[in-house]
Formats: structure tokens, C-alpha cells, sequence
């Protein structure tokens, strides 16, 4: 699969569908923002509720998932930050207008692509030769 042939002769996307593609991403990362608030809120939470309940296997059960619970919620934040970096970054690039050309082939990543991954930095064609 390769990107289009209509950004084979473009070196670079255009001041008008950078600005598209900023529009996208601070949407993205607004929502990826809100996102992670919530997570860190659900995970501060989860540290001041506790339960009344004396029994020993009931207590030891949910402390187990209790921790299931904060390592999953844990990795999500995790996730969630990386995900708000890439797409500061990609912010980044388009003021350099270097936005959507491949960091390793040097051509440009298809609209299609950076719609759906809008923090890619691959095209289609060295994604695959991974």
C-alpha cells in the first residue's frame, strides 16, 4: 500500500491544510487532555474510597483488584500523556512546516493516514518495512 500519487510531486503540505490539520490535532489534544483529567481524578479517587466491610477474603479480593484497577488506570494515564506529546509535537512540526512528511522516506504521509493518526511520522510504505 503507498500513499497517494497526488502528493508525489509536493515536497510539502500547503499554509491552508497545515492549518487544517492544526485544527485537528488541538481538537484531538483537547480531548485527549479532558481525557486524561478524568482518569487521574477516577485514579484519586479510587485512594480515598474504601470499603466498611471487615471480612478478610472479601478485603483481600478487593484490594487485589483494587491494584488491577490503579495498574490499568496507571498505564492509561501513561498512554494518554504519550498520546498528548505526540500530538504537541506534531503541533510543533507544522510550525516548522515540517508536519506529515516521513522521517524515514522523506515523502509526504497521505491526508488519509494523518487524518486517522494525525501525530504520525510514518507513511504507509516505511511503516510496513518495519
Amino acid at each position: 500500500m503507498t500513499d497517494n500519487t497526488e502528493n508525489l510531486d509536493k515536497v510539502r503540505y500547503s499554509d491552508a491544510e497545515l492549518a487544517e490539520f492544526k485544527k485537528l490535532i488541538m481538537e484531538k489534544k483537547e480531548q485527549a487532555e479532558e481525557d486524561l483529567r478524568l482518569l487521574k481524578e477516577t485514579f484519586a479517587n479510587d485512594k480515598s474510597n474504601g470499603t466498611d466491610d471487615t471480612s478478610p477474603t472479601f478485603k483481600a479480593f478487593e484490594e487485589g483488584s483494587d491494584t488491577m484497577s490503579k495498574e490499568a488506570n496507571s498505564q492509561l494515564a501513561s498512554r494518554q500523556e504519550k498520546f498528548i506529546r505526540d500530538l504537541k509535537n506534531a503541533l510543533v512540526r507544522i510550525e516548522n512546516k515540517t508536519y506529515g512528511i516521513c522521517r524515514v522516506t522523506g515523502k509526504l504521509i497521505s491526508k488519509e493516514r494523518l487524518t486517522l493518526v494525525p501525530h504520525a511520522t510514518l507513511s504507509i510504505e516505511a511503516k510496513n518495512r518495519q
